[in-house]
């Protein structure tokens, strides 16, 4: 969720900074306050600015996404229909990201200490048992072994899709095409297996929905999936893809990482991808993991982290 720390000579002041800066109101946001001012003693020193963490509710991010769309005037181009509802999201995923690294880092710190006390009492319980410990396991293995050939194949887990999140999605898309004032063609496909839906889209002048890099495209299908999993309590998995994008994607991005990985071992100089979104990122790590010569690592700050090839040492 996207949040901001601000500071101010009082609570007020950082709060009403904090919600200038997410462009929300007081009652879309939830406001916590990790410092109180203290002022100056004689007003030269010794104060404190206060200071506050302000998080937007989703809810406040779904009503922005559907406000976008719902004042998007006819005669706006295609462009400026999208791109408040675009730019909206892109703020609050690039918020939301720079921010989760800190955070998992503090957690990991809080931790420490309980995982090395937790390892270390462990050590002495797998030591103290280690004879119990392996004559446990061949009796297992052993067990494994005579039962495998009497059970059934295990089916593969069939997930159920909410059609009320699937309905709202589609009415979600159409909405955002009416405004743009063009003809698309939906095709839904719902894989049972993962609980995912597809829509397929079909038409003229394709091209303006996927953008630069499939930017656009990754947009709309990221305000979709708020629109379809806002009231449901079993979330869904909406993929977007237009004239067999993303398949095609996948294709020159692979022939790209095989390219490079060419370059690298001619010149053994390591090579920098422009900066990509993570499913991009693992479509190049995937096609160069077989290769002995080369390696994959991921370098940056989203959004500007990228993929880098170089050769193995």
């Amino acid at each position: 969720m996207a949040f901001v720390e601000k500071t101010g000579k009082s609570v007020e002041e950082a709060v009403a900074e904090a919600l200038k800066a997410l462009n929300i109101t007081a009652d879309q946001a939830e406001i916590e306050v990790l410092e109180e001012g203290k002022k100056a003693f004689f007003g030269l020193f010794g104060g404190k600015d206060a200071k506050v963490r302000v998080t937007v509710k989703e809810a406040a991010v779904v009503a922005q996404a559907e406000e976008a769309v719902e004042v998007a005037a006819p005669e706006k181009t295609l462009g400026e229909a999208t791109a408040e509802a675009v730019k909206a999201v892109k703020e609050a995923t690039n918020i939301a990201v720079n921010t989760a690294s800190k955070n998992i880092s503090k957690k990991a710190d809080e931790l420490k200490e309980q995982v090395t006390d937790a390892a270390e009492e462990l050590g002495k319980k797998a030591a103290a048992a280690k004879d119990q410990a392996v004559d446990s396991a061949i009796s297992t293995l052993e067990s494994m072994k005579s039962e495998k050939g009497e059970r059934p194949a295990r089916e593969p887990r069939k997930y159920a899709v909410n059609d009320e999140s699937v309905m709202a999605a589609k009415e979600f898309l159409q909405k955002v095409f009416n405004a743009m004032k063009i003809n698309v063609v939906m095709e839904k496909f719902i894989n049972k297996n993962d609980g995912s839906v597809t829509f397929k889209l079909h038409g003229d002048d394709m091209g303006i929905l996927i953008g630069k890099h499939g930017q656009t495209l990754d947009s709309l299908q990221y305000l979709t999936n708020l629109v379809a999993n806002k009231n449901s309590n079993e979330r869904v998995r909406v993929i977007i893809d237009v004239e067999d994008y993303r398949d095609r994607r996948i294709e020159t991005l692979t022939r790209l990482a095989n390219r490079l990985a060419d370059k690298v071992k001619r010149t053994g100089e390591r090579v920098a991808l422009e900066p990509m979104n993570p499913h991009e990122r693992k479509i190049i790590h995937m096609a160069l993991q077989g290769d002995r010569r080369v390696t994959t690592l991921s370098e940056g700050d989203d959004p500007y982290r990228h993929v880098v090839i170089e050769l193995k040492k």
